[in-house]
C-alpha cells in the first residue's frame, strides 16, 4: 500500500501497526481516570480503539473487492472515531497534550494509510483535503 509521503508497507506490517496501536489505546484507556466521564470514554474508547485491526484483517481475506473496500471502510471509520476520542480526552483535561502527543499522531498516520487504501479499493483518486472541504460550494 503506498500513500503520499510514506513508504510502501506490506498488508502484514499495517496489520501488525494496527494491533500494537490498539495495545496502546488498551493502556490509555486503563489510564483514564475512575470519574463518570472517565469511564464513558473509556468504553469508547476501548471499543472504536480496538476495532480497526480485526475489521482490516477480516478484510484482506474478503470475498470480493467491494468487500474487501466495506472493511476496510469500517477499519478506517473506527480509527477516526478513535482520534475524536483522544482529542476529546485532551479537551477534557483528562490527560496532557503531551502525554498522548504520540497515540494521536500514530493514529493520525493509520486515518491516512487506511484512507488511501480505501479510496485505492474503490478504484478512485483521493482529492486533496481543501477540495473535499469546498465540495458542492458553487465557484464564482
Amino acid at each position: 500500500m503506498k500513500t503520499p509521503g510514506y513508504p510502501v508497507i506490506t498488508s502484514e506490517q499495517l496489520s501488525d501497526r494496527l494491533w500494537r496501536f490498539a495495545a496502546r489505546v488498551s493502556k490509555v484507556v486503563d489510564a483514564l481516570p475512575d470519574t463518570r466521564t472517565g469511564r464513558h470514554v473509556a468504553a469508547q474508547l476501548i471499543r472504536c480503539g480496538t476495532a480497526a485491526p480485526p475489521n482490516y484483517d477480516e478484510g484482506r481475506v474478503a470475498e470480493s473487492r467491494p468487500d474487501f473496500a466495506h472493511k476496510l471502510n469500517i477499519a478506517l471509520k473506527e480509527m477516526v472515531e478513535t482520534e475524536g476520542w483522544l482529542k476529546f480526552i485532551i479537551i477534557g483535561s483528562l490527560f496532557s497534550p503531551k502525554r498522548l502527543n504520540r497515540v494521536q499522531d500514530e493514529c493520525s498516520q493509520l486515518c491516512k494509510i487506511l484512507n488511501s487504501s480505501v479510496a485505492t479499493a474503490k478504484g478512485r483518486k483521493l482529492r486533496p483535503p481543501q477540495l473535499r472541504s469546498n465540495a458542492g460550494t458553487n465557484a464564482q
